[in-house]
């Protein structure tokens, strides 16, 4: 069943202008260590980051709390699982959030797609709670 669902757009030129102004000021504050690592080796480094920022937009709506209610930029990060896709790892009070929307045996999944074509990116968030499984072994 989905508990959430969020999207954001954002000006890509807004962050260039913010990666200008605040350089390693802003991506400390809003962004992980892997979230930075990636984008720091693209050749649009603002379009990675603002892909990155929209998805925390995006998954901020999704818990339901925006970026307030205990939820921070840096406890919402874009990751890659083995195939590539995106999803995002929640820690801290993201992941207590997250927590809180999920019923009684089911577990949570996040989807994100994320996409630019300058001057805009855009991302979208969808949070699912899956039945968890049973174990058959029993």
């Amino acid at each position: 069943m989905i508990v959430g669902i969020g999207s954001d757009l954002i000006d890509i030129r807004r962050i260039e202008r913010t990666l200008e102004r605040f350089g390693e000021r802003f991506t400390m504050r809003v962004f992980t260590e892997v979230e930075r690592t990636k984008s720091d080796r693209r050749a649009m480094r603002a379009a990675s980051y603002a892909k990155r920022f929209a998805a925390k937009e995006a998954c901020s709506k999704a818990l339901g709390s925006g970026i307030r209610m205990g939820v921070a930029w840096r406890e919402m990060g874009v990751v890659n699982l083995r195939s590539g896709q995106p999803t995002m790892h929640l820690a801290g009070g993201a992941r207590t959030r997250l927590e809180a929307l999920i019923p009684p045996g089911h577990v949570p999944s996040i989807h994100l797609t994320m996409t630019d074509d300058h001057p805009i990116a855009q991302a979208f968030v969808v949070i699912e709670a899956l039945p968890q499984e049973v174990d058959r072994e029993l």
